[in-house]
């Protein structure tokens, strides 16, 4: 089972049938259903009409980096994937809250910040590390009763999601330029950085809302390996046209 470098030129040798791992660079403002899709149907084209692909760890369309697309036979390797350790950095935009806990929605309250010292930022951010129940945000794609939270907090109802048990293992002040900070984040599968935001900015008894987020690591597999969605998608054309 093969991964796709940047320094590999051509895909044509590939028997993507017999499983394949793409590293992918999310590009912003795509869902990652949408990579999964656009990858699929340059397959198809290439001659590879009925193969699977899928994607291990959801990233958030206003996030980008690493997201990891498995295709044929490697389709059996998400779940196992999806479990390792992942690796963020985030920017906050602290004294200020969102319902959605990024910029997907404007912001909904401010808070003051006049107490807010750098010392401070590091002892919450300390905190916040290890493992524990977090909730994730009303606007996410959990379901309840089969149906996505989004679509509960778009109607306006409110319901309570289930707590998951992540582990954060470390939490490292990258920029400390008030009131913005940048963070890099270790953590388990199915933690949630919009709520990690939210959770800093209750722990400095203030508000806060992620304005930026990148996946630079899932598992072993790290930005620096990603292709761009252009890139891999002009080596698919290649194998077209071959």
């Amino acid at each position: 089972m093969a991964a796709v470098r940047k320094e590999e030129l051509d895909l044509r040798s590939v028997n993507f049938l017999e499983g394949y791992i793409a590293v992918i660079d999310k590009p912003l403002e795509w869902t990652s259903t949408d990579v999964v899709r656009k990858i699929k149907y340059g397959l198809r084209k290439a001659g590879f009409p009925k193969i699977k692909v899928g994607h291990a760890g959801t990233l958030d369309p206003l996030a980008t980096g690493v997201l990891i697309v498995c295709i044929g036979k490697a389709t059996k390797m998400v779940d196992s994937l999806q479990a390792e350790e992942k690796e963020y950095e985030a920017e906050l935009m602290l004294g200020a809250t969102t319902p959605s806990f990024d910029l997907e929605h404007p912001v909904d309250r401010t808070y003051p910040t006049e107490h807010i010292t750098r010392e401070g930022v590091e002892a919450a951010l300390a905190s916040l590390c290890g493992e524990r129940l977090q909730a994730p945000p009303i606007y996410s794609a959990k379901k309840v009763e089969g149906v996505r939270a989004y679509e509960f907090a778009r109607a306006g109802e409110e319901v309570e999601l289930r707590k998951a048990l992540i582990n954060i293992y470390e939490i490292e002040l990258l920029e400390y330029s008030m009131p913005r900070v940048r963070i890099r984040v270790r953590c388990s599968k199915g933690t949630y950085i919009r709520s990690l935001a939210q959770e800093i900015g209750q722990a400095l008894d203030s508000g806060a809302h992620l304005t930026a987020l990148r996946r630079t690591r899932s598992g072993g597999f790290t930005a620096d390996l990603a292709w761009s969605l252009d890139e891999f998608m002009k080596k698919l054309e290649a194998i077209e046209t071959k």
